[in-house]
């Protein structure tokens, strides 16, 4: 039995960020078939719900490069990689380098969400702001309240490519921290940033949930640098038309692109539905 996994920006969402129509009926088909299948994305789970809300995904979605997991049936999650503030004191220093405003995303001993920013100093930051206000179950707080002793999931930053390249330069040179930038997918000049624990990936959380499936094969869909961990433990790994040459390089065959049902029509072909 397989595990098909997809990522979401640039992969299986179109340009709108939605799911297509036809995308929808190729997933109903695949559970029709009895085939496993979910998402692993970088976005919480509370930002990828609008995304796919036109479809019921029956397993765990693999959220924050597999930080954050959550089931979309049962409506509960679970994490993994969790860091402290010391852990991120000196990259908070690179944010302030960098001038990008960081939010930092931590969970209390409830569940609940809370993410934390510093000053917005630019309209990407507001933008993050906006978007995140909306979210009824998650809080907002200014980073000097930030608990000595927060759980922290990740942090996320929107901003120019050389400033997020700095910051991800810095989180390379810390043994415990990984740090995915990229862009472009929406709008030429947005560039994103995630930092989480490097316990957590993207291809150890699937080869976990392949486990508790009892699947046999995986194979998986992605376009960039955080979907490089899952393209190295699957049997079968296909980049996008869209996706960057390095990940194109890493993959097992290149498919079509994200706005034009790149997937979805894939799958017809592979699984004759």
């Amino acid at each position: 039995m397989e595990l098909v996994v997809f990522d979401l920006d640039g992969t299986l969402l179109n340009k709108q960020q939605r799911l297509s129509p036809f995308t929808i009926e190729v997933l109903k088909a695949l559970d029709e078939r009895g085939i496993h299948y979910t998402v692993a994305t970088g976005r919480t789970h509370l930002a990828a719900q609008s995304c796919i809300a036109d479809h019921d995904f029956p397993n765990w979605l693999i959220c924050k490069n597999g930080v954050e997991w959550w089931h979309p049936q049962e409506k509960y999650y679970r994490h993994q990689g969790i860091l402290t503030p010391a852990e991120i004191d000196s990259t908070l220093a690179a944010f302030t380098e960098a001038d990008v405003t960081p939010f930092v995303f931590c969970l209390d001993q409830h569940g609940q969400q809370t993410a934390y920013y510093s000053r917005l100093v630019n309209s990407q930051a507001e933008h993050i702001y906006a978007e995140l206000k909306a979210h009824p179950e998650l809080k907002l707080a200014p980073l000097s309240a930030l608990p000595e002793q927060a759980q922290i999931i990740n942090l996320s930053a929107l901003g120019p490519k050389p400033a997020l390249d700095h910051i991800v330069s810095h989180c390379h040179s810390l043994p415990h921290l990984s740090a995915y930038s990229g862009g472009g997918i929406y709008h030429p000049d947005i560039y994103w940033l995630d930092i989480h624990h490097r316990q957590a990936c993207k291809g150890s959380s699937i080869q976990q949930l392949q486990q508790e499936l009892g699947a046999s094969n995986i194979i998986v869909f992605g376009d960039g640098d955080n979907d490089l961990p899952m393209f190295k433990i699957a049997h079968e790994a296909y980049a996008m038309a869209n996706a960057d040459d390095h990940v194109k390089q890493a993959s097992h065959d290149i498919i079509g692109h994200h706005d034009e049902d790149g997937v979805a029509k894939f799958l017809v072909q592979r699984f004759s539905l």
